[in-house]
């Protein structure tokens, strides 16, 4: 009885301890999972808070973003920018101004645009080089791209109308009106900028949209150099391309959209640079036109100047 007595009450003891030691076991788990939860509810919280700031962050940027291009498309509008060309140019086709030899300008012109990455390049070096030039956008790119569109004006430069689509096939008259009252449109409504400067895409002067853009008063403007960027040459072959056909009055053609212009944006500098060292100032399509408007008055002017330095001249 005595060993059956020790017996039981060890085995009680034993059970106990076995008690005690469940009950801090789960004890334990239970403050470790408290404490587990109270982290993973702090993470959680954390995440939320740094999605929150993320958020507001974006949302600041986003804003920010809208009101510089806000203030830009304003100065834009302040400083007068349009594409207006006098009168006597409406309907008319122009590939050069006629000025004489000594008025050494020219007017760098880029086409198909605006483009992801090539045009804010091309804009780049032009304000480096505080030039400005003339940018003749296609509608559905200014759609797709509204804020680079807005750069090309805020910037200073011209911008006219290249067509929505850029097709090169003949189209009815009411399709090829489309195509550039369309892109007129959204040039406005994107802007604030009314042009009435027009590029057929290829120079294409028979498949109904330069019908439907002289009708309606746009100068159709061409050139008178052709880079032939589009067939990405290599710069050397691009500048010659250029500087074989440049002369005062010149109009030279370049693209910053429709494909890789990467060869175009390296000659850009360089182009640059040997004009200016040939003695060229650059300035926009109205620009050139403006000085061939004035030129025949200039030169009335002068030669009436010298008759009376003549007349001053006799006894």
């Amino acid at each position: 009885m005595e060993n059956n007595k020790s017996f039981f009450e060890t085995r009680g003891i034993l059970i106990s301890i076995l008690g005690l030691t469940g009950a801090l076991s789960i004890a334990l788990m239970i403050m470790f999972k408290g404490n587990t939860s109270d982290a993973q509810n702090r993470s959680v919280s954390t995440k939320d808070n740094d999605t929150a700031v993320l958020m507001v962050t974006q949302e600041r940027l986003e804003q920010l973003k809208t009101e510089m291009l806000t203030t830009w498309q304003q100065q834009a509008q302040a400083k007068g920018v349009s594409t207006d060309v006098p009168t006597n140019f409406q309907g008319i086709v122009i590939s050069e101004a006629k000025l004489p030899p000594e008025k050494k300008v020219i007017a760098l012109t880029f086409d198909d645009g605006p483009w992801p990455n090539s045009t804010a390049k091309v804009l780049d070096i032009l304000q480096k080089n505080r030039i400005k030039s003339t940018f003749f956008v296609v509608g559905q790119n200014v759609k797709n791209y509204p804020d680079l569109t807005k750069r090309i004006v805020a910037d200073g430069h011209t911008i006219a109308n290249h067509t929505w689509h850029h097709w090169y096939h003949h189209m009815n008259a009411q399709v090829a009106a489309a195509e550039v009252a369309n892109t007129g449109d959204i040039i406005y409504q994107t802007t604030g900028v009314k042009t009435s400067l027009f590029r057929p895409p290829g120079g294409n002067m028979t498949n109904g949209v330069v019908a439907y853009a002289k009708s309606n008063k746009y100068a159709v403007i061409m050139w008178s150099s052709d880079s032939k960027d589009y067939s990405r040459p290599t710069v050397p072959r691009l500048m010659n391309n250029i500087f074989r056909e440049a002369k005062p009055g010149g109009i030279v053609l370049m693209h910053d959209g429709g494909g890789d212009r990467s060869h175009t944006i390296k000659a850009l500098p360089e182009i640059i640079s040997k004009f200016r060292k040939q003695g060229y100032e650059f300035v926009t399509i109205p620009e050139l036109l403006e000085m061939q408007d004035q030129y025949p008055s200039l030169i009335a002017h002068k030669s009436q100047k010298s008759q009376k330095l003549e007349k001053a001249k006799k006894p």
